[in-house]
């Protein structure tokens, strides 16, 4: 390993707060912005080997710890669901002198024991120490893993995939919650930056479903670890995997289709050339796929379907607090909520637990579902529940649903007259898709108690997005909104 300066697995208490508090507001990915909060504490939990000539003269891995005021003292959680306490990863990277290339990634400059005066930047801008973690990578692939006992820093390798220790790093532009830096045109490495203990459902399908030769994922092919020196946790703070580089977005090819069926409203969905039918057939064949590698190497179990209609029930409430429309259909959502209580048992397996179409990417070799952290606002002991996989189809067929709804929204704007023309359109490419994609996905008709219980699924994942889009997109919020009212009518 480097012979960097060691690195103390503790507090670091010659960092301001203040700085590092600062940083964050300024980043995409921070998930705490609009809430008060402080830095309560900053741990430095190792340093990264393989620093080379002309790089950092350290790159040392940190936790911070936040905490947030908004929630009453002494609780876990606010009303909403808000954790009073979060923990976010911060590499930095340690220079001497400053760095005008990665002035946009400048977090401060302090004394640093050992080093002296340095300048430090959030390492994952900076090429030159993202490239530490591609060589420990690369080290790592003889014995399957590469650990430093002074931090606990341990990085894990997959058999049967080669890496090159020389491989261009830049960051990926396209960040959220996490930060993404490719490696050339091979590998992708994810850092994830708001993290708890235990494993990470992300890194923990994709090794499953890798070994287990799926070919509708991306493969892994390593991931970090870090063991807590005292408590013995696990925390997972980073994945590498395969980068499809010629792969294009889901999403973004659903727009289009919509956009290609708009420039001529006259064609039916069927007979323009940007049908999305076939497509939505392969996505459905891939999802089935997945979901039986998850069920067999998983496991399934049974949950109560009544246990299951309270909680929609009980999220409706909690999402009326924020939405106060969604009174006006609590009767028929609880309704079809209602419904599926008397399904008795009900099958449930590890899912995606968030899949939409941005979470699928159309490659040369057919579809590949990605992310499969969860939904970001659940808990990871929630996100590694099982759940029936209807929930992942409920969320495509929204997505399908959300699709030629936004298209339609921007051309209104420009072409009022022809609106009424459009939503006729825009309600026939859903249609068209969601049918596809569901014939593909059960292999034939969807049963009775299926449509029951994904009904439900889809009801609970409009109201979802009502809440979402009333807190991050509020002009967007009548899409839900509109679902939510055809499901209470219906």
């Amino acid at each position: 390993m480097s012979d960097a300066p060691a690195p103390f697995t503790g507090p670091v208490d010659h960092v301001d707060p203040a700085v590092i508090a600062d940083y964050l507001g300024r980043t995409r990915w921070f998930g705490g912005k609009g809430r008060p909060f402080e830095v309560s504490q900053v741990y430095r939990i190792g340093h990264v080997p393989g620093t080379a000539e002309g790089g950092p003269v350290a790159v040392l891995n940190h936790l911070v710890e936040l905490t947030y005021a908004d929630v009453p003292a002494g609780a876990a959680e606010g009303e909403d669901g808000e954790q009073a306490v979060e923990v976010y990863q911060v590499p930095l990277a340690f220079y001497t002198d400053a760095e005008s290339r990665l002035e946009h990634a400048f977090i401060g400059w302090w004394e640093e024991p050992g080093l002296g005066w340095v300048h430090v930047y959030d390492a994952v801008h900076d090429r030159e120490a993202m490239a530490a973690w591609q060589r420990t990578f690369f080290d790592a692939y003889e014995t399957g893993e590469a650990h430093d006992a002074a931090s606990g820093l341990t990085f894990r390798r997959l058999p049967g995939y080669e890496i090159d220790p020389d491989a261009r790093a830049s960051l990926f532009s396209g960040e959220q919650s996490n930060s993404t830096v490719m490696f050339g045109e091979d590998a992708i490495l994810k850092v994830f930056r708001k993290l708890t203990p235990g494993r990470n459902p992300d890194i923990e399908i994709h090794e499953v479903l890798t070994r287990a030769g799926c070919a509708n994922v991306a493969a892994l092919y390593g991931w970090i670890d870090w063991t807590h020196p005292r408590t013995g946790e696990i925390w997972q703070l980073s994945m590498l995997q395969q980068f499809l580089r010629t792969a294009s977005d889901g999403w973004d090819l659903a727009l289009n289709s919509v956009r290609t069926l708009f420039s001529d409203p006259e064609t039916r969905a069927s007979a323009s050339g940007g049908d999305f039918a076939g497509e939505a057939t392969r996505l459905g064949e891939a999802l089935r796929e997945v979901h039986d590698t998850l069920a067999e190497h998983f496991g399934t179990s049974e949950k109560d379907a009544g246990a299951l209609a309270a909680l929609m029930g009980r999220r409706l409430g909690a999402a009326a607090a924020v939405v106060p429309v969604l009174e006006e259909h609590r009767e028929g959502l609880l309704r079809t909520f209602g419904a599926v209580a008397d399904q008795g048992l009900l099958t449930t397996q590890r899912v995606h637990g968030d899949l939409h179409l941005g979470q699928t990417l159309r490659t040369s070799l057919g579809w590949k579902i990605v992310d499969f952290e969860g939904e970001p606002a659940k808990t990871l002991a929630e996100r590694v529940l099982p759940d029936s996989p209807w929930r992942d189809v409920a969320g495509m067929l929204r997505s399908f649903d959300y699709a030629p709804r936004v298209v339609e929204r921007t051309w209104s704007e420009d072409d009022p007259e022809g609106t009424e023309a459009r939503q006729a359109r825009a309600a026939e490419w859903a249609n068209r898709a969601k049918n596809h994609f569901l014939v593909a996905y059960t292999g034939g008709e969807v049963t009775e108690a299926q449509r029951t219980l994904l009904d439900a699924y889809v009801a609970d994942k409009a109201v979802y997005e009502t809440v979402y889009e009333t807190r991050n997109r509020p002009t967007w919020v009548d899409i839900p909104l509109q679902a939510v009212a055809e499901i209470g009518e219906s």
